[in-house]
């Protein structure tokens, strides 16, 4: 008798539109009219037991117009398909949301029969404690997950009771480094049950590898890295030294150094002997010429020989200083305040600088 009132009151809760709450009253006319023909349909697999196809009915008739009506038929039918938690969330919902005063009939008869049919439903509703440890004792394996029957079971309910569904469930567990486990877990109607699984370690298992985050995009385009290490440039490319060419221009004028400084020597000989056959003022006899050419020239070669040795000493001090910044491509620091120059004078030539 009762479906056959429920049969009724679809048919004419979902005829009579202006019966329905307020919200409803905004539903297209097509909707209504399919909502009716769903829930005629839903009733009639009811009560040819046809429990999955019933579900379906209902749950889309429901969602085009929602009534306390079409919810029981949905309950009924989840009920009858053996998910007694889902019709359990069903009848509830019913009773949560009660009907509106000046409701139809059939809407106040839906809330009752929700109210008495759910204290049939709930008893019958099974347990099971869903537990997780290692064979090596590791308290909380990396990455673990636990699903029944496909749906994730979240990790505050390992351990402790968790309704479900009276019949056969399998159990599939998974973490990282462990092999994994499908466990068949039987529950009791109205009854409880355990599901202890223990994880192994899996051989084959890859051992993951620490991800290395790339540098950020600024960095990377900003900074230049420094030259590789190649055979011919050691000193550059292992520690920015300033290589060989501060010694090469160092031994170029430490040559012309002693070039003038032995020339210079020769010049002063050569000068004291015309000093000695000249005149005062300076006017030497035709015999001597030989010696004046010989000492123009040594004092010729003895003043290029010091330049060249004070140019090669500021060159390679030059390259001291300004080589490591040539290696790492960055200009020299302008707080050095650097000046080098060479220093010429009679019988003597050198650098000087200041820092």
């Amino acid at each position: 008798m009762r479906r056959i009132h429920l049969a009724i009151g679809v048919a004419a809760g979902l005829f009579l539109g202006g019966s329905f709450p307020s919200s409803a009253h905004a539903q297209a006319d097509a909707d209504r009219a399919a909502a009716r023909q769903l829930g005629e349909a839903g009733q009639a697999a009811l009560d040819a037991k046809d429990y999955k196809s019933a579900e379906d009915k209902f749950r889309r008739a429901d969602t085009l117009v929602h009534a306390p009506t079409l919810l029981l038929g949905l309950a009924r039918a989840l009920a009858g398909e053996g998910k007694l938690l889902e019709a359990q969330e069903a009848y509830k919902r019913i009773v949560r949301e009660g009907v509106a005063p000046g409701s139809p009939a059939v809407f106040q008869r839906a809330l009752e029969d929700a109210k008495q049919e759910v204290d049939s439903v709930s008893p019958r509703i099974g347990n099971v404690t869903i537990s997780v440890k290692t064979a090596g004792g590791e308290a909380s394996p990396a990455n673990l997950q636990v699903a029944l029957d496909g749906a994730p079971v979240n990790a505050a309910l390992l351990g402790v009771k968790r309704p479900a569904n009276p019949g056969s469930h399998v159990l599939h567990v998974t973490a990282d480094g462990y092999k994994p486990v499908d466990l068949k877990v039987d529950v009791p109607v109205g009854g409880a049950v355990d599901a202890p699984v223990t994880l192994e370690k899996d051989p084959n298992a890859a051992v993951a590898t620490p991800a290395v985050a790339p540098p950020p995009a600024d960095a990377a385009s900003s900074t230049t890295p420094p030259p590789a290490a190649t055979p011919e440039q050691p000193a550059a490319a292992e520690g920015g030294g300033p290589g060989i060419w501060p010694w090469v221009a160092f031994g170029v004028g430490a040559a012309g150094l002693i070039t003038g400084g032995v020339t210079g020597a020769m010049a002063l000989g050569v000068h004291s002997d015309l000093s000695s056959a000249c005149s005062s003022a300076g006017i030497c006899h035709s015999d001597q010429q030989s010696k004046v050419d010989n000492y123009n020239t040594l004092g010729t070669i003895s003043t290029v020989g010091f330049i060249v040795g004070g140019v090669g000493a500021a060159t390679g001090a030059l390259l001291l200083v300004l080589k490591p910044n040539l290696v790492s491509g960055s200009p020299p620091a302008a707080s050095t305040g650097l000046r080098v120059y060479p220093v010429l004078g009679l019988g003597a030539a050198g650098a000087a600088g200041t820092f």
